[in-house]
């Protein structure tokens, strides 16, 4: 009579024992789930270091640079939109390092908002800077480096030629600023400047545009007394 009472007890217990056995496996699995979700966090909080898309050129790393740009990008007609109209460029392939820069420049839309700022009538007109704090950032970001003269390739400063401007520092070797341009407008051209500064293409379409602005009010600086916009620059085919 005793074993027949003992016995549903021993069952009971076992059944017991067995249960709680099931809630602390249930327990310790629950826990590593959850460190490893705890894990994985980090790693998807780790930001990746994104290489820059173009180095910040210097006077070390440009004629490089320029010299590998050029073989792989070789647009030669820009369409220049102003206030007074459309200006269109064929970029000279011999001048390779400039027709480079100009691509690269306008790729990176850096002219756009600049300015035709110094105007001289009967003379040229020359573009690519302003006086907004926005386009020295700008240049930050692109860099800070010159470009050396290239100017025996048999172009001449005639009516329509688009060539680039001396650097401000003074320089036995005219190096050039490559963040800015100038458009011969005097009719029988400024072949005096030949030799000094590097044409880098010509004006194909839009000389009335260039006329337009070159007959615009300026003050004794040159500088257009109402601006005049460079509202956007594209390459063409």
């Amino acid at each position: 009579m005793k074993f027949r009472l003992l016995f549903p007890i021993v069952i009971g217990i076992g059944l017991l024992l067995l249960n709680c056995e099931d809630k602390q496996t249930s327990k310790k699995t629950d826990t590593t789930v959850v460190k490893d979700s705890t894990i994985s966090k980090p790693e998807n909080k780790l930001k990746k270091t994104l290489k820059p898309e173009y180095p910040r050129l210097t006077d070390n790393n440009a004629m490089e640079f320029f010299l590998e740009y050029e073989k792989e990008n070789k647009e030669d007609k820009v369409r220049i939109t102003t206030d007074f109209g459309i200006i269109e460029i064929q970029l000279y392939d011999k001048t390779k390092f400039h027709r480079a820069n100009f691509v690269y420049l306008t790729k990176r839309n850096y002219f756009e908002g600049t300015q035709f700022y110094r105007v001289v009538k009967d003379f040229v007109i020359q573009g690519g800077s302003s006086d907004d704090y926005n386009l020295a950032k700008k240049r930050q970001k692109i860099g800070k480096y010159l470009l050396p003269p290239d100017t025996k390739r048999g172009y001449t400063h005639k009516r329509g030629a688009v060539s680039m401007p001396s650097s401000e520092i003074e320089s036995a070797y005219k190096l050039a600023s490559p963040f800015q341009f100038f458009i011969i407008q005097r009719k029988g051209g400024a072949q005096y400047l030949d030799g000094d500064y590097t044409v880098f293409g010509e004006v194909t379409l839009g000389m009335d545009v260039v006329d337009k602005i070159a007959n615009v009010k300026t003050d004794d600086g040159d500088w257009p007394l109402q601006n005049v916009y460079i509202r956007k620059v594209e390459l063409i085919d």
